[in-house]
């Protein structure tokens, strides 16, 4: 059952008991450059921009035209800790990104890792903890019950576990959980293929402001009909990051993308049509397909959602929390 992140409360006892490691309080005023932000890593679909077998493509020798796929990163300048939310095949260029806006030290700087699921480009990053790459230990990578058991019973990722480069650490489905003092972040669960894990997004809550982070769903009509409806999420955050992976259907020639189970971008707009502009100024759509031409600024799609109010996430944007 799908369940409202509203209804998910800080259970101090479970946390404890699921391993949830408090960390260090911090006392300090938030004020300017100390708020904590979120600062996104990449927009595109899991196979980035341009994908694999795309023969001819401006982003093979201008990086102007690549996107990486869909990741956030969460950074608190007081306790200088970094979490990172999904670990993209690109994580090696987006670590290096992050390394840029807010250095740490250690191999490889990480407070920890939130996994959404368990499709090819929300996991496979963490192949460059791994003792063939940098050798990293302990990185905390919080996951959701099959999640975990994934990792853990499957190779290359469980060598991952046995070498403790990673330690698997409980998310739970309306659980609160504090990253540190300032920072807390709620999984819920939302619908989508589900072939190796549960999928969920996050709600993430700062000192000053809030976010929501959902990259994949089937359907806002399939969260309806169990009770969540995501006008009701949007309006109890500050900035949304929402699925956007196709513009409309069509976009794929010679396809009949009718049943793909993505809400499109057309769609979504639609739908939010009737929201006051101050709601619709706080959806951001990301993890946009190589095909959606939304992912080019100077396109009459990217154009069309800002002229409808909307936004689209913005590789190196940062959002204060």
């Amino acid at each position: 059952m799908i369940r409202h992140p509203r209804v998910g409360i800080t259970l101090l006892a479970f946390l404890q008991a699921m391993m949830w490691s408090p960390a260090q309080s911090q006392q300090e005023t938030v004020r300017g450059d100390t708020a904590p932000f979120l600062v996104v890593l990449g927009i595109a679909q899991d196979g980035g921009t341009p994908q694999a077998g795309t023969k001819e493509h401006l982003g093979w020798t201008d990086p102007a035209f690549k996107r990486f796929a869909t990741s956030l990163a969460l950074v608190d300048p007081v306790s200088h800790q970094r979490w990172i939310f999904d670990s993209t095949p690109d994580f090696r260029e987006q670590l290096h990104q992050l390394d840029e806006i807010a250095p740490a030290e250690g191999k490889p700087g990480l407070a920890g890792i939130l996994l959404t699921h368990a499709h090819i480009g929300h996991y496979p990053g963490l192949m460059h903890l791994g003792h063939e790459a940098m050798g990293a230990s302990g990185v905390p990578v919080y996951a959701m019950p099959r999640m975990r058991d994934y990792l853990r019973d499957n190779g290359p990722w469980s060598q991952l576990v046995h070498y403790e480069n990673i330690v698997l650490m409980p998310l739970a489905d309306g659980v609160t959980g504090q990253l540190n003092e300032r920072l807390s972040i709620t999984p819920f669960l939302v619908p989508h293929r589900q072939e190796y894990s549960e999928v969920i997004g996050f709600r993430i809550q700062g000192p000053n402001r809030s976010a929501l982070f959902i990259p994949d769903i089937d359907s806002w009509e399939e969260w309806d009909e169990a009770g969540t409806h995501i006008e009701e999420m949007i309006a109890e955050v500050d900035v949304a990051f929402l699925d956007g992976t196709f513009f409309d259907d069509g976009e794929i020639p010679g396809r009949d993308m009718s049943g793909f189970p993505h809400p499109f971008i057309a769609h979504s707009m639609d739908r939010f049509a009737e929201l006051p502009p101050e709601e619709k100024a706080k959806v951001r759509f990301i993890h946009l397909n190589h095909t959606n031409p939304a992912l080019w600024s100077d396109s009459d799609a990217s154009k069309s959602v800002l002229e409808k109010g909307f936004h689209l996430a913005v590789e190196g944007e940062r959002i204060g929390l």
